[in-house]
């Protein structure tokens, strides 16, 4: 990722606010799904509203975005609750190795990463991701073509699946 784009996010999330801590959408419903206690990664963060409602539930949480701005927020809205926040560009790979009870990616889409996602899942593992879709949308560079999150992860048990409105997201377990 280039200085600009960690300059467009830091601008981005510096106008945003705090958040409130939430689930990741594609778990919306299906919250009992994801474990009170392990370990959980929380890939391109934002301002970690994720991150805070996973490590409320009782996970040991690493939380990872290239923007210095969203990770201090993330910091301020986690206030006492603990999270281990870690500046780095997804670009360059994971900064960090599993065995992760929860992954959870949400609208960050690098095919690259795609197996690092999966190998860095615990045996029984929660992957939880969601990005920008062709379904539903015009398309673009950064969407993912139809059917391309169920091709990646067809290793994995698919416990839910969706595309529409210009999104797609899958949630499986290892």
């Amino acid at each position: 990722m280039s200085t600009s784009d960690r300059e467009r996010w830091d601008a981005r999330f510096g106008g945003l606010g705090a958040g409130e801590p939430a689930p990741p959408g594609a778990l919306v419903g299906r919250e009992d799904l994801v474990p009170t206690s392990g370990r959980a990664l929380d890939l391109a963060c934002g301002r970690g509203t994720v991150a805070v409602w996973l490590a409320r539930r009782g996970l040991t949480v690493d939380a990872v975005d290239v923007s210095p701005v969203g990770l201090a927020a993330g910091r301020e809205l986690a206030g006492a609750t603990p999270v281990h926040w870690i500046e780095a560009d997804l670009d360059d790979g994971l900064p960090v190795a599993g065995p992760y009870d929860v992954v959870v990616c949400q609208r960050f889409r690098e095919p690259r990463l795609y197996p690092s996602l999966a190998d860095v899942l615990a045996p029984g593992g929660l992957l939880v991701i969601s990005v920008l879709s062709e379904v539903g949308d015009t398309g673009g560079p950064f969407r993912a073509a139809p059917g391309e999150l169920l091709a990646a992860f067809s290793h994995l048990e698919v416990l839910h699946h969706e595309e529409g409105d210009g999104e797609a997201r899958l949630v499986a377990r290892r």
